[in-house]
């Protein structure tokens, strides 16, 4: 089985997280989330197949986040349409490590979680 990885490689997060992947021999097409910044139509099946909020794709400590406050942008309504156009403006607004497997999409790192999508 072979995933998409999707990272910002500076990312202490990411790094661990390529570094689990490796430890644990998945294979994985490697995507650089600033270079190659997901679409909002991307996002939009991503977050429907994961089955998470659309909040969760947020990434919610960075300083993009913080400076367009997008927070009470969500709490006031945003619409799903929306929040994936914003998000597709900037990578370092999405969440990461994003995994995307044919029938999964884990968004963060969790172990936990990781070992039971992926092994």
């Amino acid at each position: 089985m072979s995933v998409l990885f999707v990272e910002y490689p500076k990312c202490s997060t990411c790094k661990k997280a390529k570094k689990w992947l490796d430890e644990h021999g998945v294979d994985y097409v490697d995507r650089h989330i600033v270079e190659d910044n997901p679409r909002a139509d991307e996002l939009a099946a991503w977050q429907a197949k994961s089955g998470l909020p659309v909040r969760r794709f947020f990434n919610t400590s960075g300083m993009l986040y913080r400076e367009q406050g997008v927070k009470a942008r969500l709490d006031a309504g945003m619409s799903d349409e929306d929040a994936f156009a914003l998000l597709a403006e900037n990578g370092m607004m999405v969440k990461r490590p994003i995994v995307v497997g044919d029938d999964f999409v884990l968004v963060g790192f969790k172990e936990a979680e990781w070992e039971a999508a992926l092994l």
